[in-house]
């Protein structure tokens, strides 16, 4: 077994996106190779009403996928071809945005007036950029979810996990995008395909994620008493990890635990034309695209 090293930890940014939705971007708008096949992932999470419910009003999507996964309060979507649907706490949509789709997502806090969620965009190769659109909205109660002896729960979005296989199918990347929580204290060693471009997203907890045969946080320097030192920090709320390469992931539990996202996907390794909402392989297809939103043949008829 090969442990996979530690190549960064960074915090996630705070950023406004849609009509005004506060949020926090861990990475998105920058080389695309990064994270291949993922472009972009943000953590939506506030609990002021006023800093969300002017929510993703009507815009366009081609050549990607966005995987939506919802832990806290709603997300009402609507889309250009007639869909509508409402995803709740603990459910997860999945749109191809293929050929071209106009949607809207309009988040609405529980009782409470909390809001949590994430959305992931992962890339489409250039032979599907241009497939037809589609949507799995799969329910939090169908989610499978797996608790081992020492009290880790993993929920299973998709690809397959300790014998348990996700709902949602089907999709370009074939990804793995497993929410871990691990109790405090506890060592625990997670496998990942040693192909896979691979990070973690923790939103809850602290940890440390080993990079040696024994755990040690990520060796920062920080100044202390106004002296530059090296310390061993926890990678806590709010925090994206990125790993080399390898078979394993190792995580040490801080004293409250940890909670987290770990998603990982077969890297496309194709050139990336990025406009906003769509990505394509050429700066002619980013023209082509943006000349049919002017002229109104953006969205292909089904057939």
């Amino acid at each position: 077994m090969s442990i996979r090293p530690v190549l960064e930890t960074r915090k996630s940014q705070p950023f406004m996106e849609g009509a005004g939705v506060h949020l926090h971007r861990a990475f998105g708008f920058q080389d695309p190779s990064e994270a291949d096949p993922f472009l972009l992932f943000d953590d939506f999470r506030n609990d002021r009403p006023e800093d969300y419910l002017a929510g993703f009003p009507w815009h366009p999507h081609r050549g990607i996928e966005t995987i939506t996964y919802v832990l806290a309060g709603t997300v009402e979507h609507g889309d250009s071809l007639g869909n509508r649907g409402e995803l709740g706490a603990g459910s997860v949509q999945w749109m191809t945005a293929g050929s071209g789709i106009l949607h809207q997502e309009m988040p609405k806090g529980d009782a409470a007036g909390r809001m949590h969620g994430f959305q992931l965009w992962a890339n489409l190769p250039s032979h599907q950029k241009m497939t037809a659109p589609r949507y799995q909205d799969i329910q939090g109660s169908d989610i499978p979810e797996v608790i081992d002896d020492d009290g880790t729960r993993v929920r299973v979005v998709t690809g397959e996990f300790w014998g348990k296989r996700g709902p949602v199918d089907g999709i370009a990347a074939d990804p793995q995008y497993l929410d871990i929580s691990v109790p405090p204290g506890v060592k625990k060693r997670f496998k990942v395909d040693t192909y896979r471009n691979t990070f973690a997203y923790v939103f809850d907890g602290a940890a440390a994620f080993a990079d040696a045969s024994s755990p040690s946080g990520v060796l920062l320097e920080k100044e202390v008493m106004g002296q530059e030192v090296n310390i061993r920090d926890l990678s806590g709320d709010r925090t994206l990890v990125r790993f080399g390469t390898g078979d394993e992931i190792v995580v040490q539990a801080g004293e409250k635990g940890v909670r987290f996202l770990l998603i990982s996907g077969a890297p496309i390794q194709e050139p990336v034309a990025w406009h906003g909402p769509i990505v394509m392989n050429t700066r002619e297809e980013l023209q082509t695209a943006m000349a049919e939103l002017r002229n109104g043949t953006f969205i292909k008829p089904a057939h």
